[in-house]
């Protein structure tokens, strides 16, 4: 007869966590979230969501900590000082652009006006070719200054948040820090 032999495993109870994040900050988050305990989950893939080309590819991080886990009131609050401070560089760098997106579009909007005043001026009766000329200048301005609008207010926010954004890392480090001093 042969002797079955079992490596007798201790029961360890799980909780589990489902984040979602974009593709560039997956790995930065795993990493973040290491120092609160959590362990990505072995038995379910890092699942990815393709939606439309030129958007950003989610993923959903699936992570796994012991529930008895050593100081884990103070685990959480890190953790949760962790995640917001998260969301706001996400905000920062959501913010590099949007002002700069509703100026180009503003100056889009105005340009437009300007030529469909043109095409009216064009299209009276009898047709007024000063008038048309006048309000086709500035509106082709209206439609070529937007591109040079966006990129200019982009660099200058851009300019004005990164030392926000690198204060936030900063902090995000010093949290992960204190998270991994309090479990090992």
């Amino acid at each position: 007869m042969k002797k079955t032999e079992k490596s007798q495993r201790n029961f360890v109870a799980y909780e589990y966590k489902e984040v979602s994040a974009n593709s560039s900050q997956a790995s930065f988050l795993l990493d973040g979230y290491e120092n609160f305990g959590w362990e990505p989950d072995d038995n379910l893939p890092q699942s990815s969501q393709s939606r439309h080309p030129g958007v950003e590819k989610m993923m959903t991080l699936r992570l796994k900590r012991d529930r008895k886990i050593v100081n884990k009131t103070e685990l959480t609050r890190l953790q949760r000082n962790f995640e917001a401070c998260v969301r706001e560089i996400q905000s920062l760098e959501n913010s590099k652009t949007s002002k700069a997106t509703i100026w180009a579009l503003a100056a889009g909007v105005i340009g437009t006006a300007f030529i469909a005043c043109s095409t009216f001026a064009v299209t009276a009766d009898p047709p007024k070719i000063l008038l048309c000329i006048i309000f086709a200048i500035p509106g082709f301005l209206g439609w070529i200054l937007p591109y040079f609008l966006y990129k200019k207010i982009v660099r200058n926010q851009t300019e004005k948040l990164t030392p926000m954004i690198e204060a936030k890392y900063d902090e995000i480090y010093e949290i992960c820090e204190k998270g991994n001093k309090l479990l090992y």
